[in-house]
């Protein structure tokens, strides 16, 4: 019997992989040179950051972590949202953390379609909105 993983030794491994890729100064300055791009409308800017920001979250989760959610009972598919990490799924219930959520300020603005009224987390921000995207998938193991 193997031993099931807890969800604050997850969320460790999610983060200390995300930090071997780049450090959390530098998953900020992505973040905000691409809601720069997007406040100003820089496509040339917006080509250049989105992919490569968008594929460093969900490649570390898809392959980087493949063990460590695989450990939790966890399964990785591609996200669904344009602005999704991945969707994971557990016991029959799925959830997809995201890299941005709605903003107030943000369904004012016109200008920024691709985010859709979204605001950019930070990187503090997206660890704390995966640690919540999971806990439900630990809720249920520990009944």
């Amino acid at each position: 019997m193997g031993t099931a993983m807890t969800l604050n030794e997850t969320i460790a491994r999610i983060r200390a992989a995300h930090l071997m890729v780049r450090d959390v100064k530098e998953w900020d300055g992505l973040s905000a040179g691409l809601l720069q791009a997007y406040d100003t409308n820089d496509e040339d800017l917006i080509e250049q950051l989105q992919p490569p920001f968008l594929q460093s979250w969900r490649t570390v989760t898809r392959y980087v972590l493949r063990d460590t959610f695989d450990q939790a009972g966890i399964s990785v598919t591609d996200p669904s949202d344009p602005w999704g990490i991945a969707i994971l799924t557990s016991g029959g219930r799925s959830v997809e953390p995201m890299l941005c959520i709605a903003s107030p300020e943000g369904l004012q603005k016109t200008d920024s379609a691709g985010l859709d009224g979204r605001r950019l987390l930070t990187f503090s921000e997206t660890m704390t909105h995966y640690s919540d995207c999971l806990a439900p998938f630990f809720a249920k193991q520990s009944t």
